[in-house]
Parts: C-alpha cells; structure tokens; sequence
C-alpha cells in the first residue's frame, strides 16, 4: 500500500472498543496480544495509537504507571504498511506524554525498536531471558520440607502487594489486583509459621501459558511454584527471567524450558532499575517490566 501523499493520521487514545483492531494489529506483526491481555493493560494503564482513514488501527503504544514513580512502557506495533512515517515515535512520545516528567519509565525492547527508543533518550541497563518449553517435571518439589502452597485468597492481596514491591523495586497494587483477577492460577507460598513469603501467577493466552510474576526466597522454591502452576498444563509455556540467574535458567532448562532471546531492559529519567532483593525470579509479561 502506498502511504506516500495522504495527511498525517492524528494521535488518539485507544480503548476496550478498539480491543478488535489492536490484536489485528498485534497478529500482523506475529505477536499474541489477546482479549483478556489487552482488558488488563487497558484497565491498567493508556493505550495511544493511530487509526486510519477507515476506523483500522495501524499503531500502538502502552504505558502503565505504576503506584510510585515508575511505569512500564510496551505493546510499540506499527503496521507494515504505515512504517517511515513516525507513527511509532509519535505513539511512545505520546505515552511519555501520559506520567509526570521525572517518571522512571522502563521497556523491554526488540531489535527493531532499540534505535527509536536510545534516540528518545533511553538507556540499556539489563536483559530479560525469555525461556519457552514444554512442562517435563524432572525433580521432586522441595517445598513440604520448608514451604507450603495454597491458593491465592482475597484477602491476602495486602501481603502480595508488600512482598512484590520488595521483589520488583517499586509499589504495583493496582496492577497485581487485575492481573491476578486475569490469571488462570494464582498460587501462594507460605513458610511453617504460615506466612506468605512467596507467590506466582499464571495466564493462559492463545499460545502460551504464561507463568509470571513469580516471587520466591530461592531458586528451588521459586521452581516449585513452577512446579505448581505448569504440572498440569499440556501446551506451551512461557518465561521472562528478570536477571542474570544462571542457577534458575539452568533448573529451567531441565524442567523443558529452552532460552529463546534475551532482548534489552531500557530506562528514561533514570540511570538503573529500582533496587530488588532477588526474590522475583519471573516478570509478569514484557509489557508489564
């Protein structure tokens, strides 16, 4: 399609109603983003993008703000046919545009997109590992000689809250309530004196289950929630591993999974990733940081 001569497509914010068009978008250029998905960054977060001269959308840009001041930045698509016009750039700024100025915003970048996103000031500070396989349980869990897993209730969202904030570096209660209203399985884990000191969850998508965020004290119980959330899934899994942890990737590799990439973690307004403790052994999705 020819481009060339039409006027310049105005910035809109997108919403549910557009929910159709923008996994159109999503599947033209190979990725998965579906209803549900899109209902929680949505519910999240603001979704800017273009829209052509027939209702069509042709570009897209999240940003989730999360409770203090950082927001993770994602979902950047722009239809082939519409690429060379700016649109992607205008669609990031424009989500930039959305938080206040000193806003640390994070990504999580592809090849394709880097360039855009170091001319916009960001800056590479880390990696992601992302691991795809299917489920081989290949160890006994070790959990019953120093852990229990439950069902996440209701009323423990507080204590997940707290000890996500301490593994992922910043507050984020108003996303974990609605990515684990989304989640397929949502699973605790519980010390002998019975107090949460861990947690996972799972999302079931059109290709994968997504197993994430997944918060643990150590590489083998972070494994067993694995354990708990994959066991009985049949399909394929995914895994976004926030740090170099060697130990993990390779208990990982046993389990099924193989590493497929390792695409950069970019930053603007900051010079590094807000302070963790080790704990979050898996992120809850690209887009999510």
């Amino acid at each position: 399609m020819d481009t060339s001569g039409t006027k310049e497509l105005p910035i809109t914010g997108l919403h549910e109603r557009d929910i159709p068009g923008l996994i159109a978008l999503s599947k033209s250029v190979g990725w998965d983003y579906h209803t549900e998905e899109l209902k929680t960054i949505l519910s999240s977060g603001v979704v800017m993008g273009h829209k052509n001269e027939k209702g069509e959308v042709v570009s897209s840009a999240a940003i989730i703000p999360y409770d203090t001041a950082s927001a993770s930045l994602g979902m950047v698509i722009v239809n082939d046919q519409y690429r060379g016009q700016g649109l992607g750039k205008k669609a990031v700024q424009s989500c930039i545009d959305q938080v206040p100025a000193d806003t640390a915003i994070m990504l999580i970048a592809t090849p394709e997109g880097q360039p855009l996103y170091e001319k916009l000031g960001f800056k590479e500070v880390g990696h992601v590992h992302k691991m795809i396989g299917r489920y081989s349980r290949c160890f006994n869990p070790s959990f019953r000689d120093s852990y229990q897993l439950d069902s996440l209730t209701g009323n423990e969202i507080d204590r997940i809250a707290a000890i996500d904030q301490s593994a992922f570096g910043e507050a984020r209660k108003r996303f974990l309530v609605n990515r684990i209203e989304q989640s397929h399985e949502a699973a605790v884990l519980k010390d002998s004196a019975g107090q949460i000191v861990g947690y996972g969850l799972s999302v079931l998508g059109p290709v994968y289950l997504t197993l994430g965020p997944i918060v643990a004290p150590d590489d083998r119980s972070a494994l067993d929630l694995v354990d708990q959330l994959a066991r009985s899934h049949k399909g394929e899994l995914r895994m976004d591993i926030p740090a170099d942890n060697q130990t993990f990737i390779e208990l990982l590799k046993g389990a099924g999974f193989e590493e497929v990439s390792k695409p950069p973690v970019m930053i603007l307004h900051a010079n590094s990733l807000p302070e963790r403790n080790a704990h979050l052994y898996g992120i809850a999705a690209q887009i999510f940081g």
